[in-house]
């Protein structure tokens, strides 16, 4: 009975009749006798596979590589000549367990890669630079062409995440929280003692004002006081210029009674003082008093 085969675009179909190759392309179709036909199909498109290990570094540290690779068969013919991809006419399934171990196969490779480039870094070296530990695996089996010989083209090789063990990793958190405390401490003290310079600074300038006010202050003190000597001196002087003038003044006034009866002058004296008895508060003037400076008057003249 002849049945008919019709290949998915994305596989390649090599199609054998009685052991010997009939016909093989991507995505082809054709007629088939079942009892005498072996269909083999191998995916050409791309595949994603996970992988996860644990390798040594130089200075004796577990880690564990997580990661993830992209991956095609580039060569059909090759992988088939590796790995058996046949086909069950009936169920459209391997009729192997090879097609799976394509997948391990490859990791396999990527692991040996991993290795030598982790045992030639420190476990802080490794934890730091998993991105440049990937990027060189991947040259590597690129420049060897550790796949070609399979079939296989490996297109990206990604590292998720690198670890040390629970216990290494403690310690190193301890260690770069020990660091960060250090760090804030150091931020504190810095702090401070740029608080204490600056009211250093302020405390300066404030004395600088105070010194400043201060010898201010002193050159208006001397100021004030020299305008108060000088004003002094001139007032001191007006002073003696008014005084004499009051003095000849008054010597003037005196002259016109050089030759008067001191008598008469003394009348004038009492009526002088009666014209002003209100400013005067109390004055007694006895007939021994008045006799007295009568005679006294008289016998000076």
């Amino acid at each position: 009975m002849i049945r008919f085969f019709k290949g998915q675009p994305s596989d390649f179909i090599i199609h054998y009749r009685s052991g010997k190759l009939a016909r093989s392309g991507q995505g082809i179709a054709f007629l088939y006798l079942p009892f005498d036909t072996q269909i083999v199909t191998i995916p050409v498109t791309s595949r994603d596979t996970s992988f996860i290990f644990n390798e040594t570094t130089n200075n004796f540290q577990s880690v564990t590589i997580q990661g993830q690779c992209t991956y095609r068969v580039s060569d059909p013919k090759t992988a088939a000549g590796l790995l058996n991809f046949t086909i069950d006419l009936r169920t459209r399934r391997y009729v192997s367990d090879d097609p799976e171990r394509l997948a391990q196969r490859i990791t396999n490779v990527i692991q040996m890669q991993t290795r030598a480039e982790i045992q030639s870094r420190s476990l802080e070296n490794t934890l730091q630079d998993s991105e440049a530990i990937a990027s060189a695996v991947f040259a590597t089996i690129q420049k060897d062409g550790l796949l070609a010989r399979s079939g296989v083209e490996l297109l990206s090789i990604y590292f998720i995440s690198a670890k040390p063990t629970p216990e290494v990793s403690k310690a190193l958190e301890a260690e770069y929280r020990e660091t960060l405390l250090r760090k804030a401490d150091e931020a504190v003290y810095a702090r401070r003692a740029s608080a204490v310079e600056e009211e250093r600074k302020i405390k300066e300038r404030q004395l600088s004002s105070d010194v400043a006010l201060e010898e201010q202050r002193r050159q208006l003190i001397d100021l004030q006081g020299e305008n108060a000597q000088q004003e002094a001196e001139y007032r001191g002087k007006a002073l003696d210029i008014e005084s004499e003038y009051q003095a000849s003044a008054l010597q003037k006034q005196l002259a016109v009674y050089d030759s008067r009866d001191p008598k008469l002058l003394l009348a004038l004296a009492l009526k002088e003082m009666g014209a002003n008895a209100e400013r005067v508060g109390n004055l007694t003037i006895t007939s021994e008093i008045l006799a007295s400076l009568l005679n006294d008057k008289t016998s000076q003249k």
